[in-house]
């Protein structure tokens, strides 16, 4: 069975732990990108990450979006959604495709 993750701060993240995904702590940039790293070598096949701390780590989570596994899914924190999903979604489908189809 494949792992999944949930990456984000604890108010956000904790009711997943309910659902059996593997549940990481984190609020400050330095230890998401740590925390996102170690999960993709220790071969998680989706990760999730809340929007809000996904938006201070582009870069990082950049580098896992040619590569099939993780796959990186951006979620909305306990305040709602800020719009960085619908954006991610956008620009791989405009990327699958070649072309903006909005």
């Amino acid at each position: 069975m494949s792992k999944i993750a949930v990456l984000g701060d604890r108010d956000s993240v904790l009711g997943f732990r309910a659902l059996g995904l593997e549940v990481v702590f984190a609020d400050e940039r330095d230890a998401a990108v740590h925390e996102l790293h170690r999960l993709a070598r220790e071969e998680y096949a989706i990760i999730y990450i809340t929007e809000d701390l996904a938006q201070r780590m582009p870069d990082e989570i950049a580098k896992y979006d040619d590569k099939p596994s993780p796959a990186v899914i951006l979620i909305p924190g306990k305040g709602g959604s800020l719009g960085v999903a619908q954006k991610a979604l956008q620009s791989a489908v405009e990327r699958a495709v070649g072309a903006d189809i909005s």
